[in-house]
C-alpha cells in the first residue's frame, strides 16, 4: 500500500466549478476525512492516515478555497459541508463513511443533515453541537496559538497536546511525521481570508442557541463522538453533550490528551475507528 507521505495529490473537477485537490490511500469502502481550521492535506498525521487505510479507501480533501483547492472558503459551515457534498460527488462516490475533525466534525454533521442518503456511519472527532452554551469563538488563548498570521511549533504543540511528558513527546513525534514527512509535493498553504473565514463559520456555529440542539435528532447514522481529556479548544464537555443528543452515538475520551488525541492515539484510535465502522 501506498503511504500518504508518498502518494500523489490529485484534482477533481466538480459540478460548482471547483477543482479540488485530493489524496487517496487504500483500497475498500471509501472514508473521506474533513480537516480542522487552517488545515491542508498536509495537516493530517500521515501515521493516522495509514492506519485508516489498511482496510479502507481514505480520501482527504482541501475544501473550497482550502490549499490547492480552486475558488473562495465560505464563510458558514453549511456552506463548507455543500461544497464538501460537491466534491464527493465529483469522485462518482454514493455512499461514504465520514470522519471529521474539529471544524471539519462540524461540517461532517452538516453533511449528516443536508445529504443523509450520502452517509453511512460518522466519526466526530474533537467536536460540539451548533448553538451549545459558551462556544461563541475560542478563549483567547487558544485562537491566539493557532489564529494568528504567524503561528510557531510551540504554539501548535500547546494546544494539540497536553504539558505531561507524554503526551508531550507524542507531540513532538507527530510534528515530526506531519510537516516534515512529505518532502516533495507539499500542499499549499492556507491563506489569511482563507482563515477569516473558518473563523467565522466557528464563531457563528457557537451562537448560542439551544433550539438548534434538536436538530440533532435528524441524524440516525451511528456514530462514534471522540476527543481527548484536556482538549483546550473543544471541551469534552461538548463531545458528551453531543453524544448524548444524538439518537445512536457511542463516546469515547482518551487520556492525558488535547485537540490532537488522534494523531497522539494514533494506533489507538485507528483501530476503533475500524471497529466503529465495520460494525
Amino acid at each position: 500500500m501506498t503511504s500518504y507521505t508518498t502518494v500523489q495529490t490529485q484534482t477533481a473537477h466538480a459540478g460548482n466549478g471547483v477543482d479540488y485537490a485530493y489524496r487517496s490511500v487504500g483500497d475498500g469502502a471509501p472514508l473521506v476525512l474533513l480537516q480542522h481550521f487552517r488545515g491542508n492535506l498536509d495537516n493530517w498525521d500521515p501515521a493516522l492516515v495509514d492506519a485508516l487505510a489498511q482496510d479502507r479507501r481514505v480520501i482527504t480533501f482541501d475544501n473550497t478555497g482550502v490549499g490547492a483547492t480552486t475558488g473562495r472558503t465560505p464563510n458558514t459551515v453549511a456552506a463548507m459541508a455543500d461544497d464538501a457534498v460537491e466534491f464527493i460527488e465529483a469522485l462518482g462516490l454514493t455512499r461514504v463513511d465520514l470522519l471529521g475533525f474539529s471544524l471539519g466534525s462540524f461540517v461532517g454533521q452538516e453533511i449528516a443533515l443536508h445529504r443523509p442518503n450520502l452517509v453511512n456511519r460518522i466519526v466526530l472527532a474533537s467536536s460540539a453541537p451548533q448553538g451549545a452554551s459558551d462556544m461563541h469563538g475560542w478563549h483567547p488563548d487558544v485562537i491566539g496559538a493557532v489564529g494568528g498570521r504567524e503561528t510557531s511549533a510551540e504554539q501548535y504543540l500547546g494546544v494539540f497536546f497536553t504539558s505531561t511528558p507524554t503526551s508531550s513527546a507524542a507531540g513532538q513525534g507527530a510534528a515530526g511525521r506531519i510537516f516534515g514527512g512529505r518532502t516533495e509535493g507539499r500542499d499549499t498553504p492556507t491563506t489569511w481570508p482563507t482563515r477569516q473565514a473558518q473563523y467565522d463559520a466557528v464563531t457563528q456555529w457557537g451562537i448560542p442557541d439551544h433550539a438548534k440542539l434538536q436538530r440533532l435528532q435528524a441524524i440516525t447514522q451511528p456514530v462514534f463522538v471522540a476527543n481527548g481529556d484536556s482538549d483546550p479548544m473543544i471541551l469534552p464537555r461538548y463531545s458528551h453533550l453531543l453524544a448524548g443528543l444524538l439518537p445512536d452515538a457511542r463516546i469515547k475520551i482518551y487520556p492525558d490528551a488535547a485537540h490532537g488525541f488522534l494523531f497522539q492515539h494514533h494506533k489507538e484510535f485507528a483501530a476503533d475507528v475500524e471497529a466503529f465502522l465495520a460494525a
